[in-house]
């Protein structure tokens, strides 16, 4: 039933009985001590549905130029749509000076972190008004499933005809890169009176992030050769908007890392000899899609990793009381299982082999929210009762996909995580400087842009690295020409550069026609006139149009000198140029044998590198709770950025000598005492294309090819912030020593780092 009035006078007792909310902790915490958190209701006038106006920015602005394709009908569910309710300043600064004293080892709120219903209670939205607001969802029919703990968001359901008459926007069908969306066509409405507590509602479109790997590869392990022989299917994708077909040919097979290659590089291997594998540390991937279970035990098994005590799950995470809007999204299956969830799961768990690893799957039709999935099982984990110390979520895309309701639901997210402790690590992305055409190239849209799902000043942002050594061709240097018992093959830490698998790396230039990245491409553009070797594969960076950049990240050489959150905060390996290295996969459908004498998948992506640092953090967790810390270290930035600071120097004055001597080209030898692997060469610039009909910024443009994959003429360019020059000064972006967009601070040693983080931490 709707009405025209909905009275504020409607008794709270009476609103609350119809939600199920969660009970407030009945015990204090020490980290709210002396915090200013209580205030008046916002809501104060009377909720009249005649007296509305609009919510700025709560429609995908990107489709104001795009004709939709049809009306949804009215009937369509909209299922658990998320009312994002707005917090007031006074706990908006509450919270922030909270989390700065979480991390501040002076500060008698250190480490002293939350549980859900405490956090609800000092700055979530007052009863009060809560109750107004679902007072009135109710009085517009829509179903109110329940408040999370957080009391910042309030899950409902219905319909697109209620939705249109309750906002005063049309949900519509619209294409978007030949795939059929539903979103709002404008920016929605509702009684001015809620204004004050309501941001907007996340759920109205279903553009939601992508897993960041690459497309996985089938390949055979020769004996003789120690190297695997790509399969490639019969009739293999390699058009426009599929996986790009291979610009190097290496006949004599290519390598597949296995656990212990990155437990080599990023020197986790000593610290299991110490007893610091990850046990006692639970680290949480959150997924849209289920996995084979029996694929964890076999690469265990396969790997030499079953002594470590690690542990498996596979679940759907619940609020308290439950609101349905988790269910299972299947896929347990050797057919059916997704590629990213036993990615994210098997390389967690390489680098900490004594963690207890929590696949934590929501399905997306489950949801109509924006982030579907992903979104719910991260929210449901961190408002739970039971809560992981790390999360890694391999997902992504551009802020300019997003719009602002959904944005804040992210990054309040992120900063409730971080203020119960939990250490979060979110993938960039795998398309340079625009995380939304993974798999695809940058196309129509500013070519420029950052991971929405990343870029929070809440959680850490991991980018892709690659190994220097074949480019260089130093690999005898570094790896073994024979694999051990375990199938690794490397020495030591290896020399990285930027992932980046397009004309646009600036080292394969060098190394290959000894001219810059411009000149390659040029080059390309003669030898490949149909646009098959065109990709914007790389690991992705950028500055946030969103997010104002932290305290935390101005304090080290080489910051960005702008006002903006940016990325990445680190890198960890990611692929390589021409697609030659890659790790190993046990899947449900090729399943790891002895001596590999089955087909196994190869793959990569910056949805590796998350997780892979994860589990790095599940170390740096068991090694601090062993030196007397605490267990949890809530988001991991501030310090790593500190630790930084020791080896990089600040952002003005003279740098330490250390700025050279951890620069990664120096190697295992160079690097040895060293925290950080500065990643200094390389760059994430990649191509960009501009078909008929379309505008594509941020682009330079260097050519033009008649029938690009056979979507006809296209200009092609490199990603620039300058339309008329590219140069290392323009390009988006090149590496350079200290901070960079192209790998952050680089990657680390994770023997050193451990030490560095105890001494930092007093203990």
């Amino acid at each position: 039933m709707k009405t025209e009035h909905v009275m504020i006078g409607v008794s709270m007792a009476a609103a609350l009985a119809t939600l199920p909310l969660t009970a407030l902790a009945s015990a204090s915490n020490a980290a709210l001590a002396g915090l200013t958190i209580t205030e008046a209701p916002r809501v104060t006038q009377t909720i009249d549905n005649r007296v509305v106006s609009a919510l700025g920015n709560t429609h995908l602005s990107m489709l104001d130029s795009l004709a939709p394709a049809r009306a949804v009908t009215d009937s369509t569910p909209m299922n658990h749509m998320q009312l994002v309710l707005r917090r007031s300043a006074l706990r908006t600064t509450a919270l922030s000076q909270l989390i700065a004293a979480q991390h501040d080892r002076s500060s008698p709120k250190f480490h002293q972190w939350l549980t859900p219903a405490e956090y609800g209670r000092a700055f979530g939205v007052a009863d009060t008004d809560i109750s107004a607001v679902t007072s009135w969802l109710i009085s517009q029919g829509f179903k109110v499933n329940g408040v999370l703990a957080n009391k910042m968001q309030i899950d409902f359901s219905g319909t697109a005809g209620q939705v249109r008459q309750a906002f005063h926007t049309q949900e519509n069908h619209y294409i978007v890169n030949k795939v059929s969306h539903i979103a709002n066509a404008s920016d929605i409405s509702m009684p001015a009176a809620l204004h004050s507590v309501v941001v907007g509602v996340a759920g109205l479109n279903d553009f939601r992030p992508q897993a960041l790997h690459q497309q996985p590869k089938i390949a055979q392990f020769n004996t003789s050769s120690q190297r695997f022989k790509i399969q490639l299917a019969p009739g293999a994708n390699t058009r426009i908007g599929g996986a790009p077909a291979p610009m190097v040919n290496f006949n004599g097979g290519v390598r597949g890392f296995a656990p212990y290659d990155m437990q080599t590089m990023y020197n986790t291997s000593p610290l299991y000899g110490s007893g610091v594998t990850g046990k006692g540390i639970t680290i949480a991937v959150v997924e849209d899609q289920d996995m084979d279970v029996s694929d964890w035990p076999n690469f265990v098994s396969q790997f030499g990793l079953g002594g470590y005590g690690g542990t498996f799950k596979q679940f759907q995470p619940l609020l308290s009381p439950d609101t349905g809007n988790c269910t299972d999204p299947g896929g347990n299956s050797p057919t059916g299982e997704s590629i990213e969830t036993v990615l994210d799961s098997e390389y967690a768990t390489a680098i900490a082999p004594g963690a207890s690893i929590w696949v934590a799957t929501c399905n997306d039709a489950g949801s109509s929210n924006f982030f579907g999935g992903v979104f719910t099982a991260a929210s449901n984990l961190i408002n739970g009762a039971s809560r992981p110390n790390v999360i890694s979520a391999s997902y992504g895309f551009g802020e300019g996909f997003t719009d602002t309701p959904s944005k804040t639901a992210i990054d309040m997210m992120w900063a409730q995580a971080d203020a119960e402790g939990i250490s979060v690590f979110v993938s960039t992305g795998d398309s340079g400087s625009n995380p939304s055409f993974n798999g695809s190239i940058i196309n129509g849209r500013p070519a420029i842009d950052a991971n929405s799902f990343a870029s929070s000043p809440n959680d850490t942002s991991v980018g892709g690295s690659d190994t220097a050594d074949v480019l260089d061709g130093t690999s005898s240097k570094y790896f073994n020409t024979t694999l051990n018992p375990v199938y690794g093959s490397a020495k030591s830490y290896v020399p990285e550069i930027t992932w980046n698998q397009s004309c646009g790396n600036t080292r394969a230039a060098k190394d290959l026609i000894h001219g810059s990245a411009l000149q390659f491409c040029k080059n390309a553009l003669i030898y490949d006139p149909q646009g098959d070797y065109v990709t914007s594969e790389s690991g992705s960076g950028g500055a946030s149009s969103v997010d104002r950049k932290p305290a935390w990240q101005r304090i080290v050489h080489g910051a960005a000198k702008d006002q903006s959150r940016d990325l990445p905060d680190i890198s960890l390996f990611a692929g390589s140029y021409g697609g030659y290295s890659s790790v190993i996969l046990c899947t449900g459908a090729y399943p790891c044998k002895p001596n590999f004498s089955s087909p196994v998948v190869l793959e990569g992506g910056t949805s590796l590198s998350s997780p892979m640092f994860a589990g790095i953090q599940a170390l740096i967790d068991q090694g601090m709770v062993s030196a007397g810390g605490s267990v949890n270290q809530g988001n991991a930035a501030p310090t790593l950025y500190e630790l930084a600071r020791n080896e990089f120097g600040g952002p003005a004055g003279s740098v330490p000598s250390t700025l050279a001597a951890c620069n990664a080209d120096n190697g295992s030898g160079g690097t040895s005492q060293c925290v950080f692997h500065n990643i200094t060469d390389g760059g994430n610039a990649t191509q960009c294309v501009q078909l008929q009909g379309q505008t594509t910024t941020d682009c330079y443009f260097y050519g033009t090819i008649q029938n690009l994959q056979g979507a006809g003429q296209a200009k092609i360019g490199l990603t620039s912030s300058s339309a008329t020059k590219y140069d290392k000064t323009t390009a988006a972006f090149a590496a350079k020593a200290g901070w960079s967009f192209a790998n952050g601070l680089g990657s680390v040693n994770t023997a050193n780092l451990l030490s560095a983080w105890k001494s930092f931490n007093g203990l």
